[in-house]
């Protein structure tokens, strides 16, 4: 098979001809048709994660969509996306043209969407989801803030906010690319996040921005911008932490959180069982499929991988980038 492969921690993966994996007990036998270029694939590779430094050479791709080739017999043949612990956990990922995946994993794909598109909505999409429906608990009419915007997670919890019933949803992306992505997924207002601004000046360009306290943070990027949120938040406000990119703390004021009941809330997609993880993809995939849920993404081949990683990785990709195999 041909893949992408990491032979050197922290630089981009090399294309090169690799054995064909060999399913397991429990395993299926993918043939891959789309794989995001996903944050966390960049961070295992470079050997920094607290994954700790992965083994190598191995074929990141933490997530992928593709045919079954041989295993299960119910699913020979069947459309699926999988998730894999590639770069988190010894073995390979799904950027190749054939991929394991575990069984229990998967997902069957029956949405009318193009393999690109479920790929670039993937574990980011579930996030979101997750963030809003399942640790906010977001109800109907209450008003949501969505940090970090104009990312993956940022645009699915915008629309997914709108469905879900938010009265209003405020946006706020560093570029503005971001912004107008924002805006384009049905934000209400949208503001910006310059790098150099102090919490509480922000604090006070979002409340502007808001209609009053707000119900529900979705905040991927900690630093700055999530502590500022922190000042906005009604009584029994949540604020649901699942990402670090603005920076690796924010600061909570005691006496703000216990004068309004409110809380501050972390996620990660690992604590998520198989079963809900599917259920969440699922409706996910059914709200894309009738227009109600999409992310802006680029397409490349398998040989162009090494060039978008390094988009990537260098934050200059300001889309998702899905390669086909």
């Amino acid at each position: 098979m041909r893949a992408a492969t990491i032979t050197a921690h922290g630089r981009p993966p090399e294309v090169l001809d690799r054995p064909d994996p060999v399913p397991g007990d429990g395993e299926l036998l993918v043939a891959v048709t789309a794989v995001p270029i996903t944050p966390l694939d960049v961070l295992c590779a470079s050997g920094t994660s607290y994954f700790g430094a992965p083994a190598l050479p191995y074929v990141p791709g933490v997530q992928g969509v593709g045919v079954v080739r041989s295993g299960d017999p119910d699913l020979v043949g069947r459309r699926v996306w999988f998730p894999s612990p590639a770069g988190m956990a010894p073995g390979d990922g799904g950027l190749a043209t054939l991929a394991v995946a575990r069984a229990a994993e998967t997902v069957v794909v029956e949405a009318d969407l193009p393999d690109t598109t479920v790929a670039a909505l993937g574990l980011s999409a579930v996030a979101a989801w997750e963030v809003l429906e399942g640790r906010a608990a977001l109800r109907p009419g209450e008003q949501v803030l969505v940090l970090g915007a104009g990312g993956v997670v940022g645009q699915v919890a915008v629309q997914a906010a709108r469905v879900l019933g938010a009265r209003r949803v405020v946006a706020a992306a560093r570029s503005q690319t971001g912004r107008d992505r924002a805006a384009a997924c049905g934000a209400d207002a949208v503001v910006d996040l310059p790098p150099d601004e102090d919490a509480g000046s922000l604090a006070e360009r979002l409340r502007a921005a808001c209609d009053g306290p707000v119900d529900v943070v979705v905040d991927p990027l900690a630093g700055v911008p999530g502590t500022a949120a922190v000042l906005l938040l009604a009584d029994g406000g949540r604020l649901v932490n699942l990402g670090s990119s603005a920076g690796p703390a924010l600061s909570v004021d005691s006496a703000t959180l216990r004068s309004r009941t409110a809380s501050v809330i972390g996620h990660t997609n690992n604590a998520l069982t198989d079963a809900r993880r599917r259920a969440v993809f699922g409706i996910v995939l059914e709200h894309a499929a009738a227009g109600r849920i999409g992310v802006s993404h680029d397409v490349v081949d398998l040989d162009d991988t090494p060039a978008a990683w390094a988009e990537v990785a260098a934050g200059r990709a300001d889309r998702r980038v899905v390669v086909r195999p």
